[in-house]
Order: C-alpha cells, then sequence, then structure tokens
C-alpha cells in the first residue's frame, strides 16, 4: 500500500506543469516578469516614495538588485518592477506594499517581511481598486502575504508565498487572501507553510493551477459564488478546499492529497449547492469528499462527475441529508470506506449512476461495460463504527476485517443497505492530469 500511494504522489508531482515544480523549498515557482519598456531606474537605497509619487501616470520604475526600503503606497497607475535580487524589505509596522489605484502593479521583485498585526491585516502587498497586478513576486517572512480587499479585476499570478512553518496553523497569516474581490484572477502561484488561502464574499473569480501545500485551509470559500477552482494541487494541508454557504462553484481538475489527521479532508461542503465538482483527484486523505446539508436550498443540485476517489481512509461521507447530489461516473478504489452516512444514516436519497467501485461483486455478461446486477454498498463493519467510534481505531486490522465478512456471510448479521448504484461501470475511472496551458 504505501508503495502504491508512493507512485501515485510521485505520478502526482511529475504531472505538473513546470511553473508549479519548485526546485527547493524557498525557491521561487516562477521567473521575474520581464523588464517593462521605457523603465525609470531606481538605485538601491533610494527615496522609493519619492520615485513613485514623481513617476507619470501609466509609467514604470524598475528597481536595481539590492535593499529598498517600505512602506510604499502606490496612488497612481505606476508598474514597479525588480528582479528577484531586488528586495523591497519592511520596517516592522504595517503594510510594506499598498496597490491602491487602478491599474497599479509589482512585478518580479522580492518582498521581505511585513508588520505583526493580525488585527490590522499586516501584509507585504495589499490591492485595491480595479485591474491591479501583482506578478512573479517572492513573499516571505509576512504575517498576511497577499491581500485583495474591495478589488475587481485583480491578477495575483506566479507568486511565491512562504509562510512561517514553525508557528502552529492557527498563529499564520493567510497566504493569498482575497475579501469582497470580484472577477480576479488567482493563477499559477505557489503557496507554502501559511495559514488558509481565502474567498470571502468573493464572488466571479478563477482560482488555476496553484500549488498550495502545508496549511490549515489549502483555499477556503464563504458567500462566495461562481467561482471557478481549477487545476489546482492542495497537497498536506488539513483540509484542500473546504467551500460553505456558497453556490455556483466550478470545481474540476484539481489534486487534492494528503489532508491527514482527524479533521483531515479532500473537499468539504457545508450548506452549498449549484456545485460541478468534475476530473478531481482525491488521495490519502482520511476523508476524500464530506458533504455537510449540500445543497441546502431545495431548487439546487449538486453534480460529482468522473472524479476518482483512491486511497482514503472514507472516500465519501455525508453529514444530515444526501438528496440533491448526484454521482455519475466516478471511480472508486483502494479506499478502506466507500461511502459513510453520519448517524446510521443512508445515502439512497443522492442520484448513483455509473460509477466503478473496486468491491463490485457482479458481471456483464452482455459485454456493454456496465455491470448486470446492481451495485449495493453494505457494511457491517461501517455500522459497528457509526455506533462506536472508537472502532475506527481497527479498521484495517483483521478485526473488523473478520465482522466485515461475517456480515456478508451470516444473514443474522446482514448490515444496513447505505447506496446503490443500478448501473455500475465495470472499467476504472482514470483521473486526467490538469492542463499545462
Amino acid at each position: 500500500m504505501r508503495a502504491l500511494l508512493a507512485a501515485l504522489a510521485l505520478a502526482a508531482a511529475c504531472a505538473a506543469p513546470p511553473a508549479e515544480r519548485p526546485a527547493a523549498r524557498g525557491v521561487a515557482a516562477t521567473s521575474a516578469p520581464p523588464r517593462p519598456a521605457d523603465c525609470i531606474d531606481v538605485p538601491a537605497g533610494a527615496a522609493l516614495q519619492a520615485a513613485v509619487d514623481g513617476a507619470p501616470d501609466g509609467g514604470a520604475l524598475c528597481l536595481a538588485p539590492g535593499d529598498h526600503t517600505g512602506p510604499l503606497v502606490v496612488h497612481r497607475r505606476v508598474t514597479i518592477w525588480g528582479p528577484r535580487e531586488a528586495v523591497l524589505r519592511s520596517t516592522g509596522e504595517g503594510t510594506t506594499v499598498r496597490l491602491e489605484a487602478d491599474g497599479a502593479a509589482l512585478l518580479g521583485l522580492t518582498l521581505d517581511g511585513s508588520g505583526g498585526r493580525f488585527d490590522l491585516l499586516d501584509a507585504a502587498v495589499h490591492l485595491a481598486g480595479r485591474g491591479a497586478r501583482v506578478e512573479g513576486l517572492l513573499v516571505r517572512n509576512a504575517v498576511f502575504g497577499i491581500l485583495v480587499e474591495r478589488a475587481r479585476e485583480a491578477t495575483v499570478r506566479g507568486n511565491t508565498v512562504i509562510g512561517d512553518a514553525r508557528q502552529s496553523l492557527g498563529l499564520r497569516g493567510d497566504g493569498i487572501r482575497l475579501w469582497e474581490a470580484h472577477g480576479c484572477v488567482v493563477e499559477d502561484n505557489l503557496v507554502r507553510d501559511g495559514r488558509d488561502t481565502v474567498l470571502w464574499y468573493a464572488s466571479g473569480n478563477r482560482v488555476a493551477r496553484n500549488r498550495i501545500e502545508g496549511g490549515r485551509y489549502g483555499a477556503h470559500l464563504m458567500y462566495s459564488h461562481q467561482n471557478v477552482i481549477e487545476d489546482n494541487r492542495f497537497v498536506g494541508n488539513v483540509t484542500g478546499l473546504f467551500v460553505m454557504y456558497s453556490r455556483g462553484a466550478e470545481i474540476r481538475g484539481n489534486l487534492f492529497a494528503s489532508g491527514g489527521g482527524a479533521a483531515g479532508m479532500g473537499l468539504g461542503l457545508k450548506e452549498s449547492g449549484g456545485l460541478r465538482v468534475a476530473r478531481n483527484l482525491f488521495i490519502d486523505n482520511t476523508v476524500g469528499l464530506y458533504v455537510d446539508t449540500s445543497p441546502l436550498w431545495p431548487e439546487d443540485r449538486n453534480a460529482f462527475e468522473g472524479n476518482l476517489f483512491r486511497l482514503n481512509s472514507v472516500a465519501v461521507s455525508f453529514l444530515g441529508r444526501a438528496d440533491g447530489n448526484a454521482f455519475r461516473g466516478n471511480g472508486f478504489r483502494d479506499s478502506q470506506v466507500q461511502v459513510e452516512v453520519d448517524g446510521r444514516g443512508d445515502a439512497r436519497a443522492a442520484t448513483w449512476s455509473g460509477n466503478a467501485f473496486d468491491d463490485y461483486a457482479g458481471y456483464d455478461l452482455d459485454g456493454d461495460g456496465v455491470g448486470d446486477v446492481p451495485y449495493e454498498l453494505r457494511s457491517l463493519s461501517s455500522d459497528l463504527v457509526s455506533e462506536t467510534p472508537a472502532l475506527a481505531f481497527f479498521r484495517g486490522t483483521p478485526a473488523l476485517g473478520l465482522a466485515e465478512a461475517i456480515g456478508r456471510i451470516v444473514p443474522l448479521f446482514e448490515p444496513r443497505l447505505v447506496l446503490v448504484d443500478p448501473a455500475p461501470r465495470m472499467a476504472r475511472v482514470e483521473w486526467e492530469a490538469p492542463r499545462a496551458d
């Protein structure tokens, strides 16, 4: 089992686009954007705020390698560029750079540090207005990394944001945070060892091809609607992605891996509806997919299509009702528990069709790729764990394996029926790696 897990993890890593494969910890995922044309050179140690204030609207400043000192407020449409060796350092108080003008941009350089006030959201860089951009930055030693607040059409692309792994998760700041931000693009970033990546009250955004690892929530959506979350890698977080009180999200092509611990999960949903969850890989999580009272609104539906669940302790877990959810064409392999429902309920209220289960014992005599008898999930061991949660410690041991065998052989102990797929798929479901475009 360990060898299989290692091989799958290696395959997932090798499938990553080059921009998402840092050579080592702390190394930027992407190179700096190209130097702008007609750029005004700013030597290290110069009065940077004065240079910004004196720059023409629509102009560009190019920082020389070396140390530059914040804080800096960009209140006009100016582009500030630097190579990675140009380091803009915090004085230890407040936010280091504020992009307050429409169309302002910060490109390529290193941002080192911020103030230490969580209540004031001290950050390396804060974006407001419309159309601001931060691209190719290396952000380190900051409480919060990149904050996009009350902004529209901002771009956060190709940045590396490194948190403080020495701090407990709750005492770290967010790597990337969108608050009341709409129509923004967050793509090709590497976020490591932060607390969360946050989209709160933020709708109509696209989050794509990011690698987020070593945090609490890889991404956390709350009251955020019509967002697209695609082709990301959420690895080694407590929770890969959690969607709360949100509607209309497209969640596709993502890797949710190694969400461990008692609260570990790949994707969690709470009171959220109108979601399409497609072509994702859930691997090595305590719970692959957690569904809590979702969808909430009666008119909403959630669709789960073409996902692959592998090597999870529990592939899919429902808390509360299961109706309003449709599972079509998904693959379930190598997990200890395929589907569980808290409180001894069942998942038959959800729609199940064309899913491939590795424990299906049926047959396909007519060769059409669909099992000739329905797949029925019954599990005495899951019943026992539901009644006595402490028994979960024995999952994967001969003790619960024997209990499961008894439940299948002796009708006296027939377990409850959890779900029925009337048309189970015979062929395996494979995962399509995220695109490199």
